[in-house]
């Protein structure tokens, strides 16, 4: 018998839909998608000695392919688990989006499943008794060597998601479910290996321990590693972050980012002392599938539903009383648009923030004609961003909007143009905000870092001291673009559904937009 043995752990997380290797808004090719993870992991699994598969959650909502599907396609199988059955996956963890969709189609996915969804912090009203079955999962190998599986979700669900929505469940603190199941596994099952799959991010510098966001509970991985005993593997997510090669008090952790831009995967080295397998190294990787064609099998799966949907994509979903479109890539920079004063508005009834910013993000946005497709939406808003609501002060809207102003620079005639800055060696059109809630001027002709020279909120002058509720994309909230006076601030709301599904669900709800101007801000050359 063998006295060492390598245990291969791969992992999948905030996949949000994302099959086919290809941005739906313009059709231009991508290295993402399950497509081509899954020819990674089927060679991973074949070149290991043992393996577990884990889906990390979040995996059933955030592309047309699957707002179409929970749309007009529910009455059959969830092509995103029929991907998972066909890869054979162990076990997934119940991710925050698997509720946008809805009880039932969250119902049914699980009930299509070859695998258990694992979720031992998601319980029926006050009880302990766990609402989706299983908390954690057994995996026994032909060696004598067992791995326990646990799942937890973050705790903050209730904080974004619509009530019927999960109405009768409770969230529990993951590092208070964990701590109550742990124990249990150990004295209970005694495995040889204890892999938690949390559907939650690290809520401080995973090196120092400093605090890195408000410490609100949406994330707990820091405090899992340092406060729940017995945790071999933390699997996490949520965050869309890339880390590998890391460990927090002696636990393994990896996060694979989002859209399946990464696999990751979790080496256990185990060697055999008087009939007990011991842990003897751990790593974790990233494994990306750049320049790797995707699996066929997979993309056939799907084939169907994705038909449908290019087809879906190209049909009218709202009306506009005119249109929004734009003639003019600078001037809708400069002199504001109804594009962008539109987006403003989507975001702040969204959130609930009375402030909103956001970009024009590429030179090829087309607008929107009056009869608005979904295709037209993905071209314009072409990052499946989310929302955040930051806490800010009143100087950190003033240095926001001075770093915008650095967008512009006046020609050798005195006219305004773009800051080669923000055009080479790469494209920054997107670090050039645009925003509504507050009143505010540009004056181009004098010095970077004070050329905001009227800056209002509700016709008073905005207080440097005073604090304020801004809402803006994920990308921006994480100091994204030079906004560093936006990093770390505390968070008072997130709104995780993509930016896309917002701006569809509006026109859904409304059926007919009207544009709206009501120059709150201009850009002007010393007048």
């Amino acid at each position: 018998m063998k006295s060492e043995i390598f245990l291969t752990i791969l992992a999948t997380s905030d996949v949000h839909g994302h099959v086919y290797p290809y941005y739906y808004g313009t059709g231009e090719h991508t290295d993402h998608g399950l497509g081509k993870l899954a020819a990674i992991i089927k060679k991973e699994k074949e070149q290991s000695e043992i393996s577990i598969l884990i889906d990390n959650g979040d995996l059933i909502q955030g592309t047309p392919l699957t707002y179409y599907y929970s749309r007009y396609l529910n009455n059959q199988k969830n092509p995103m688990i029929q991907i998972l059955n066909e890869l054979e996956y162990d076990a997934a963890v119940i991710g925050n989006h698997e509720f946008n969709y809805g009880k039932n189609i969250l119902a049914r996915a699980v009930s299509e499943s070859n695998f258990p969804w694992l979720s031992a912090n998601i319980l029926f009203n006050s009880t302990k008794e766990t609402y989706f079955g299983l908390p954690y999962k057994i995996k026994s190998f032909p060696n004598g060597l067992k791995a326990a599986v646990v799942g937890v979700t973050t705790q903050y669900i209730p904080n974004w998601e619509k009530r019927q929505h999960i109405e009768h469940l409770v969230f529990e603190s993951a590092v208070i479910s964990l701590k109550r199941w742990v124990s249990y596994i150990q004295e209970e099952e005694k495995p040889d290996l204890i892999i938690v799959s949390y559907h939650g991010g690290f809520e401080r510098d995973i090196r120092t321990g400093e605090e890195t966001e408000e410490q609100t509970g949406e994330n707990e991985a820091y405090r899992i590693c340092t406060e729940v005993p017995g945790i071999d593997v933390l699997i996490t997510g949520h965050q869309h972050r890339f880390i590998k090669g890391e460990q927090v008090n002696g636990v393994a952790v990896v996060q694979p980012g989002f859209n399946g831009q990464a696999l990751a995967k979790v080496t256990v080295k185990f060697r055999k002392k008087h009939n007990d397998w011991l842990i003897d190294e751990k790593h974790s990787a990233l494994i990306y599938p750049d320049g790797m064609p995707p699996d066929n099998e997979v993309l056939k799966l799907a084939g169907h539903y994705e038909s449908k949907t290019q087809k879906w994509l190209d049909t009218v979903i709202g009306e506009i009383d005119g249109d929004m479109l734009i003639d003019d890539i600078f001037e809708a920079r400069t002199g504001e648009h109804p594009l962008i004063e539109f987006i403003n508005k989507v975001q702040m009834e969204a959130s609930g923030a009375d402030i909103s910013c956001t970009a024009l993000f590429h030179e090829g946005a087309p607008g929107l004609k009056s009869k608005v497709t979904m295709r037209e939406i993905v071209s314009n808003y072409i990052y499946p961003n989310s929302l955040c609501v930051l806490r800010v002060t009143g100087k950190d809207i003033k240095d926001a909007l001075e770093r915008s102003a650095a967008y512009f620079e006046l020609s050798s005639d005195g006219k305004i143009k773009v800051n080669p800055d923000f055009s080479y060696p790469k494209p920054q059109h997107y670090n050039y905000d645009m925003w509504e809630g507050i009143e505010y001027k540009i004056d181009v002709s004098r010095q970077k870092g004070s050329r905001i020279t009227k800056l209002l909120y509700k016709g008073h002058p905005i207080r440097e001291d005073g604090e304020y509720h801004v809402v803006m994309n994920n990308y921006r909230a994480a100091g994204g673009g030079g906004y560093n006076m936006f990093k770390d601030k505390p968070v008072v709301k997130e709104i995780l559904t993509d930016m896309t599904e917002l701006i569809a669900d509006y026109f859904f709800e409304k059926k007919k937009v009207f544009p709206t101007l009501n120059h709150n801000w201009e850009v002007v050359a010393g007048k």
